[in-house]
Formats: structure tokens, C-alpha cells, sequence
């Protein structure tokens, strides 16, 4: 018997039907097309499925879309606006924080929320921020470049627009 659930998904209004059981990464990637959100390991130990939920960065794999009524989700896919990439997703970029990039989307969601809740961040902060994310190709050594980079851009002043006198 399916649950009419409706909720906000990167900005978007959606309300849809689902099954009782549906996860919400089962939920983003079959019913609204969102595949940056990848499914690891089905458990919650990888992150590869990091979404943020109401600003928090949460695994998909273990939440239920009928938990999600109401509430506010982000993707990978809602983190650039207008074609320019999010400060952080810049930053793995530039940093070269990804190799096969399938848990670059999870690393990017766990590490915004961890620079928005300490916008500060060390290394130490970084590896501790993304203990229960896993890469299996770089060594972490360049994301946790990336994501110290991203937290700093990201409290840095936006630019001034430019008037015309």
C-alpha cells in the first residue's frame, strides 16, 4: 500500500507515492532520476549515499522516504546553482579529491555539513568529519586537501557586484 509523501527536494516542491519500505536513496534515484547519490554497500557504512536532510548530512540508505515527509532534502545535484559549482565540489576539483568518483558525491555532502557546522576545519577535524566514508582508490590525502580548501572558500566573503555609475 503506497504512503503519499511530500517533501522539498533540492528547492523543488515533489510530492509522490511510495511503498512503506522505499529508502530515500531507493526514493532519489529510481523515482526522481537524482543518480549522483550512489548506493554502496546497502548498510550504512560507506557514505557513497550522504544526502543532507533538513541541513544535516545523513546515509540514505538507512532512512525511509516516509521519515522524510515534510522535511528538506539536498542532493549532490542541488549543490551548484546556476551551472556554478558549489565552493566545496570546486575545491575536489582543484584539489584532485577524487580518482572514480564514486564516493565523490557522499564525500562532498558529509563534507559541506561538516564546514557549515565548523567552518574552521584542520586536517584532524576533516579526518575525524569523515570517519564512516570510505574511498577506495586515493588515500584521502588530496580530499582531505579538498574539503580543507572547500570549508575555506565557502567562508569567504562572497564578492561585491559591481555597480555602473
Amino acid at each position: 500500500m503506497a504512503i503519499r509523501i511530500s517533501l522539498t527536494v533540492n528547492g523543488a516542491p515533489v510530492t509522490a507515492e511510495v511503498e512503506p519500505h522505499t529508502l530515500l536513496v531507493q526514493f532519489l534515484r529510481e523515482q526522481q532520476r537524482l543518480t549522483g547519490t550512489h548506493v554502496g554497500c546497502d548498510t550504512a557504512q560507506c557514505g557513497a549515499c550522504t544526502v543532507h536532510l533538513n541541513g544535516r548530512a545523513i546515509k540514505s540508505c538507512n532512512q525511509l522516504a516516509v521519515q522524510c515527509d515534510g522535511m528538506e532534502v539536498t542532493t549532490i545535484e542541488g549543490l551548484s546553482k546556476n551551472g556554478t559549482l558549489h565552493p566545496m565540489q570546486a575545491a575536489f576539483r582543484e584539489c584532485h579529491g577524487l580518482q572514480c568518483g564514486f564516493c565523490t558525491p557522499g564525500m562532498v555532502m558529509c563534507a559541506t555539513a561538516l564546514a557549515a557546522a565548523k567552518p574552521d576545519l584542520t586536517e584532524a577535524d576533516v579526518r575525524e568529519g569523515l570517519d564512516g566514508n570510505f574511498c577506495r582508490c586515493t588515500g584521502y590525502h588530496n580530499i582531505v586537501k579538498a574539503v580543507v580548501a572547500g570549508a575555506q572558500e565557502m567562508r569567504a566573503p562572497a564578492p561585491a557586484a559591481a555597480t555602473t555609475a
